[in-house]
């Protein structure tokens, strides 16, 4: 079998919580590091999508990956979106899992279903599958406050060995615009996929 051309490939899942630029950014710079991209979009995804960013992708997997690749300058190949019931898309199967899997954003209810196991949308199959291949699963949970049985799930998920990394943007790096703490979060998220990037340097880094 020939060498992939791709750098890693990253599954991205966009669910219907708040923060849908988080999601865009880290698919942006995917693309940019020569990852190849599996996306994933919910029905609420969708609709917070369009109402957060104005982006309005078609319900069809095959025409919302044409509308995608053109929005990403992504080459051929390198960005596939599959339908949420599409049992038939690669990540459906441990016989062949992607490098990781990042949920961004993740809802609360989204994390809970993963973590009962249950399997109802391609998100939720595909997420089951990186966890049981062993393989790195990072929920960027936007949900607050929080409650005893959102904490229970993400213990859960954790001991299960997935990240739970909540949508909290440090200030450190003295942002002056959305897009920096945008940066901050989808950079936290790069580091855990060891996926290179210039979007802020490293904590302790000499000026």
């Amino acid at each position: 079998m020939p060498p992939s051309p791709w750098l890693k490939t990253i599954t991205v899942a966009l669910t219907g919580a708040s923060g849908a630029r988080y999601g865009l950014r880290l698919i942006d710079c995917l693309i940019a590091a020569g990852a190849r991209v599996y996306l994933l979009v919910s029905q609420a995804g969708q609709v917070v999508l369009k109402m957060e960013t104005g982006l309005d992708i078609p319900a069809r997997a095959s025409e919302a990956e044409t509308v995608l690749v053109e929005h990403f300058n992504a080459n051929p190949g390198q960005l596939r979106v599959f339908g949420r019931q599409e049992w038939t898309a690669p990540v459906a199967s441990g016989s062949h899992p992607p490098d990781a899997m990042v949920i961004c954003p993740c809802t609360a209810g989204t994390m809970s279903r993963i973590a009962a196991g249950l399997s109802g949308s391609l998100i939720e199959r595909a997420a089951d599958v990186v966890l049981k291949e062993r393989r790195l699963l990072l929920l960027v949970v936007r949900e607050t406050p929080v409650t005893t049985i959102h904490l229970e799930n993400m213990l859960r998920l954790a001991q299960a060995g997935a990240i739970i990394m909540p949508a909290s943007p440090g200030f450190y790096h003295h942002p002056v615009s959305i897009d920096d703490i945008v940066d901050f979060m989808v950079a936290r998220i790069l580091d855990h996929l060891d996926v290179p990037h210039h979007l802020m340097e490293p904590w302790g880094s000499p000026d």
